[in-house]
């Protein structure tokens, strides 16, 4: 049995184990470390987690073994976790998602060596509901974050031509991920179209840098603007989580200055964050990425971008 410890967090008594556990051996990042990041960034993440079904993904031996996707939330979870139905694809019945609203259930959470935190683009109850649009532009090597920058930025240039905000963050591994908030009334089937169109026509566009499919014989050189995450069913990397990478990388909103400079000296380490920068980042400069939360904008028509 690992050793235990018992921490106190907002009145809740919470049992953690294994806490000199490396998770990261390339650079000695303990659960320790996992559980204090979490800590200390939660002012900003937790309103991102807010009320969002997530699906945990589970590193019990570090990020250099297996891990393992855990939807229905765990039976051993302690009586004040709270968890939202969403009915079941395969079968029938529901999963009861867990739902990290608190502290205690993201350090909870931690516990389990629950590294990264994938969460939908609704959230309970209304789960047919997305409040964002969301773009996860992946690049197919030896294309680099910099050619999604470019990408990325084409983007955003059509969403300003549309009156709309857009928000750019790190996918914390390869890519850049572009986020428009919505938080109107919507379907899936609504944005999850206007999302493949507007890929279709970049790729019209621009050919020799963009793909729409996922077809990997495709993408070699080009970026992927993977549309099909606008899908009641899809989970998507949260703002502020840590990434299983040999470094403890973090999915890191960024403004579209650092976007545009990263494109403009083409060094991929200017979008590279790991979660000691973050926390730096979130001191400096408070979360990037709250707009995303509250901003009201409403999906234009398909018309608008053919």
């Amino acid at each position: 049995m690992g050793k235990k410890t018992e921490l106190e967090i907002e009145g809740r008594k919470l049992m953690v184990s294994n806490l000199d556990k490396v998770l990261y051996p390339e650079v000695g990042f303990t659960k320790a470390n996992v559980i204090d990041y979490y800590i200390r960034i939660a002012p900003a993440l937790l309103p991102h987690l807010h009320n969002r079904p997530i699906t945990l993904k589970r590193y019990p031996d570090g990020v250099e073994g297996f891990f393992f996707y855990e939807k229905q939330c765990p039976s051993h979870r302690p009586t004040w976790m709270k968890t939202t139905k969403v009915p079941s694809r395969r079968e029938e019945g529901h999963i009861d998602y867990c739902v990290m609203n608190d502290l205690p259930a993201l350090v909870w959470a931690a516990n389990l060596a629950d590294l990264e935190l994938h969460t939908f683009l609704h959230k309970g109850p209304a789960i047919t509901r997305p409040t964002a649009l969301a773009f996860d532009l992946d690049p197919g090597p030896p294309a680099d974050i910099v050619l999604c920058c470019e990408v990325g930025l084409k983007l955003k240039a059509i969403f300003d031509a549309l009156g709309l905000q857009s928000f750019p963050k790190t996918s914390g591994s390869k890519g850049l991920q572009v986020y428009v908030p919505l938080n109107t009334a919507t379907t899936y089937e609504k944005t999850k179209t206007f999302a493949k169109a507007l890929a279709e026509r970049l790729e019209r566009e621009h050919p020799d840098k963009v793909v729409s499919r996922m077809l990997k014989a495709l993408r070699g050189g080009k970026v992927l603007i993977d549309w099909s995450q606008n899908d009641e069913h899809k989970t998507t990397v949260n703002v502020y989580s840590l990434r299983a990478k040999s470094h403890p990388t973090v999915s890191t909103p960024v403004t579209w200055d650092e976007v545009a400079n990263a494109l403009k000296k083409g060094e991929a380490k200017l979008l590279e964050f790991e979660s000691k920068d973050v926390l730096a980042r979130f001191e400096k400069s408070g979360d990037l990425f709250a707009p995303v939360l509250a901003l009201k904008q409403k999906l234009p028509p398909i018309s608008a971008i053919q």
